[in-house]
């Protein structure tokens, strides 16, 4: 298997630049690559595999929100967040995710504070509330109200899991909808699951 020469820039601490070749390979042997194709390759590769686009695999978590017009908000915050990253790894993960809707409950001026660059830390342990690193379809939800487990969430909070009648509640707020995806589940919920020890 044949693997493109690239080369990682490194920022130390101390403040020098530092270039890196992954591997040596002939000119003679490697494809021709223009300028633009290097470009594209180390930007995605620096900002992570979050933005690496490939139409051709199953959607991810991060994927699916974005390809959601009901969770536009929720992309905005993950983006301001720069929590992009988590939501497309491997997993498995069960992420809640809130609507729309669900961020317009909140009271006026809270999003748009929250999206501010110095709340960044607060708005990424916020998010991190509504992900949940392991696979929790609707069934294994069930059980874990029949045995009375709540969930151990990425934001290091642990959330009740509830049920009435025929609804899932998590966090006290119901889930409306769920997806498979690639490295887990969506599941789109009607509320915001603010962590106790938000600040």
């Amino acid at each position: 298997m044949k693997t493109k020469p690239l080369l990682f820039a490194f920022l130390m601490f101390t403040g020098t630049l530092i270039f890196v070749g992954c591997k040596e390979k002939s000119l003679d042997d490697a494809p021709a690559t223009t300028s633009s194709q290097t470009e594209t390759t180390e930007t995605s590769s620096n900002r992570g595999q979050a933005f690496i686009e490939d139409e051709n695999s199953e959607a991810n978590a991060l994927r699916t929100a974005i390809n959601s017009p009901d969770h536009s908000t929720l992309v905005a915050a993950v983006q301001a967040a720069g929590v992009e990253n988590a939501l497309v790894n491997v997993g498995p993960l069960s992420v809640f995710a809130p609507t729309n809707a669900a961020f317009e409950k909140l009271p006026a001026g809270t999003v748009d504070d929250l999206l501010k660059p110095e709340n960044k830390e607060k708005l990424a342990y916020i998010l991190k509330n509504h992900v949940a690193p392991s696979n929790y379809p609707i069934e294994t939800l069930m059980k874990n109200v029949d045995k009375g487990r709540a969930l151990y969430m990425a934001s290091g909070e642990s959330v009740p899991v509830t049920r009435e009648g025929d609804d899932i509640y998590v966090g006290g707020t119901k889930i409306v909808g769920s997806i498979k995806v690639s490295n887990g589940w969506v599941h789109v919920v009607e509320d915001i699951i603010l962590p106790k020890n938000t600040n």
